[in-house]
């Protein structure tokens, strides 16, 4: 357990504006000793439980836990706030979207797209289909995905161009 400032970034391509935890190279060597790539951790921000969300590595070891809106309503912080975090490795392997695999089998090109990106990328994807509040919105969203995957788009690149829908 370690105390930390939430700190938003000012200028880092396309993660500007986001608000995160700093996590020094010691401490990620001691939830998930040697690695360098980007991996899934639960735990606790202040008494708030978290699960399933991804340390990103920033360089030279060091990483960053982006702390997105609904997790920064839900422990009531800001940027500059002082959180208490405990954090853990969380092995559990997320489920993808049946549906959204399924549409995407009906398109060879757009699966073997899918099944190249990172397994992190491949649930960005699912979990914006599994987070549709309606079938039409998420019907619409596995549409955008299969799509996005032929043009081979980056999930990013998927939500800036489905802005404008």
């Amino acid at each position: 357990m370690f105390n930390n400032v939430l700190k938003k970034i000012s200028e880092k391509g396309e993660k500007t504006g986001w608000t995160y935890i700093d996590i020094p190279q010691k401490m990620a060597a001691q939830i998930k000793p040697g690695y360098k790539k980007s991996f899934r951790i639960k735990g606790k921000i202040d008494d708030y439980n978290i699960t399933g969300l991804a340390l990103l590595p920033m360089g030279e070891g060091n990483f960053i836990l982006a702390i997105n809106g609904s997790l920064r309503k839900a422990i009531k912080k800001i940027h500059g706030a002082l959180v208490k975090v405990e954090l853990e490795e969380d092995s559990a392997l997320s489920i993808l979207s049946p549906d959204m695999i399924a549409c995407l089998q009906d398109e060879p090109e757009a699966l073997n797209y899918f099944n190249s990106l990172p397994g992190s990328h491949q649930n960005w994807f699912s979990n914006w289909v599994k987070s549709a509040k309606t079938t039409l919105t998420s019907t619409r969203r596995i549409a955008a995905v299969v799509k996005a995957c032929q043009m081979k788009l980056g999930y990013s690149e998927l939500i800036k161009s489905y802005k404008g829908h």
